[in-house]
């Protein structure tokens, strides 16, 4: 098991410790009252930054929204009026570095596209910010180390925004597989997808995107299967599906896998930009656990064999925010690291190596 896996299991308590989770509406009674809040500036302010992680920083406690990073004259004049900015905390591309001499921001939020990630998050670290970025971490194993040797060196944190890290029907899905509730994890099987719109996107173009519906949201089933096992995979075997070769020639439509577990499960996934999927499904040796809706920003459902799961529902970002806030604020442990971006990246590769070679490849 990974140091992340570790970590993350150790996060994880049994009965109703396990259902302790940060409250969007008020702080849960084991965070002790914050006098001082993180200054979170925004960098890429398209449609995640605007409509969902604004309007989570309107709702957190740890953190709030302190100024923007863009590239659009316009939106930053919107945003200004919109959330009362102040103009000496408001940056454009070529200011960023200018942010070193700002104490009123202390993290830096990448919500570029995919490709981008590694400069920003990069040139952050460097003026001494602590780094959130989003997901996935890079589009190649080797830029995500660099921005995790920069932000050791900086000695900042980088923390990835694995939102359902923090949601409780994901937790309890880790928690049931790790602590083995229903006896050893046999079979995970995870599927998210949707049928993605304007051809025009970046997320269809490679070099923005570095891949398709795997890079975008195939992530998800991968983090599904390595916390609902606890494991790293050793091996996978891919295959990709096209049906609209003209609308995805730069990246995948559709793609199939499995990887292999060192106790011997195993995972099957499926993801896509034609269709509409969100599954996770934990069988165990003893019983079954089910996410239907599981990835998605919620309402997620849940059930096990023992009936349906009675868990809290969450403005995932808020509580990611929050949670995160709270790890720089009080140096707290929080798995959702470089790391753990790193191994996913890892996988992905592996993934596509298979996918062009036939073959099962090594992770």
């Amino acid at each position: 098991m990974s140091h992340t896996r570790r970590k993350f299991l150790q996060n994880l308590s049994a009965g109703a410790a396990a259902l302790s989770f940060p409250s969007v509406s008020g702080l849960p009674n084991s965070i002790p009252f914050q006098q001082k809040k993180l200054g979170i500036a925004l960098l890429g302010l398209g449609y995640y930054a605007e409509h969902k992680l604004a309007t989570a920083l309107e709702e957190t406690k740890n953190c709030y929204l302190a100024g923007i990073v863009t590239g659009t004259p316009a939106k930053a004049e919107k945003w200004k009026d919109k959330y009362k900015l102040a103009d000496k905390n408001i940056y454009n591309y070529e200011t960023l570095d200018r942010i070193a001499d700002n104490p009123d921001i202390g993290a830096v939020y990448v919500a570029t596209p995919n490709a981008l990630h590694p400069p920003y998050a990069i040139r952050a670290a460097k003026a001494g910010k602590h780094v959130l970025c989003e997901k996935p971490m890079a589009t190649s194993s080797k830029e995500c180390q660099e921005m995790i040797d920069a932000c050791k060196k900086a000695k900042v944190k980088l923390y990835i925004g694995y939102r359902l890290h923090f949601e409780p029907h994901n937790k309890e899905a880790a928690r049931v597989g790790q602590k083995k509730e229903f006896g050893n994890v046999k079979i995970v099987e995870t599927s998210m997808g949707f049928k993605i719109g304007d051809p025009t996107q970046w997320r269809l173009k490679k070099s923005l995107a570095g891949g398709g519906a795997m890079m975008d949201v195939g992530i998800y089933c991968i983090q599904g299967a390595r916390y609902s096992t606890g494991l790293e995979p050793t091996h996978v075997t891919a295959r990709e599906y096209k049906t609209d070769p003209v609308k995805f020639r730069e990246v995948d439509e559709t793609i199939s896998w499995q990887m292999e577990f060192p106790d011997g499960a195993v995972s099957n996934s499926t993801t896509s930009y034609a269709s509409s999927m969100d599954r996770l499904y934990i069988s165990a040796e003893n019983g079954w656990l089910e996410l239907r809706p599981a990835f998605g920003y919620g309402p997620l459902e849940g059930r096990t064999q023992k009936g349906l799961l009675d868990l809290p529902k969450t403005n995932h970002q808020a509580v990611q925010l929050d949670e995160m806030a709270l790890g720089i604020l009080e140096n707290r442990p929080i798995d959702a690291t470089g790391e753990e971006g790193l191994q996913d990246m890892k996988i992905i590769e592996a993934i596509y190596r298979s996918i062009q070679s036939g073959k099962r490849e090594k992770i």
